[in-house]
């Protein structure tokens, strides 16, 4: 399929992506490959390791690699330029806030992982949000319908 029938698709004269739509998609990457590995190292050490709950343990681990695949997208998405991947990507970003919370309220090496998700967190929610991000996905606010004829 050609360029002229993909609507989603950006013009090959398209204005270069704006290097804040490429961070969005660099951090967006990176929490799903940190749900990867995460969910990866849970499925390790629940077949091989001796867990309170091996079902749980393996349950949990395919749980985090299926919903790496939001974050993955969504980076795809945006490195593509597709405006459907900003929802998901913000919605991977609000997700990740509570969990931040959670890791920060702990008593361990688990509060430097919290500071560390929470900043990666807002960080990607501003860079989203911002009008070049916008306007480089092809998102039009409210308001701002085209002329129909």
């Amino acid at each position: 399929m050609s360029a002229e029938q993909n609507p989603t698709s950006p013009a090959p004269d398209a204005e270069p992506r704006p290097v804040r739509l490429t961070v969005a998609a660099a951090l967006a990457a990176l929490e799903g490959l940190a749900l990867v590995v995460g969910g990866a190292w849970m499925l390790v050490l629940g077949l091989t390791g001796s867990p309170d709950d091996r079902r749980q343990a393996v349950t949990g681990g395919i749980t985090l690699i299926v919903l790496a695949l939001l974050p993955l997208l969504a980076a795809r998405g945006l490195l593509l330029r597709r405006s459907w991947s900003r929802g998901p990507a913000v919605i991977t970003q609000i997700m990740a806030l509570p969990v931040a919370y959670t890791l920060l309220q702990a008593d361990s090496l688990a509060i430097p992982g919290g500071i560390a998700l929470a900043v990666v967190a807002v960080a990607a929610l501003v860079l989203l949000v911002n009008p070049a991000t916008t306007r480089a996905l092809g998102i039009r606010g409210p308001g701002n319908v085209q002329d129909q004829k």
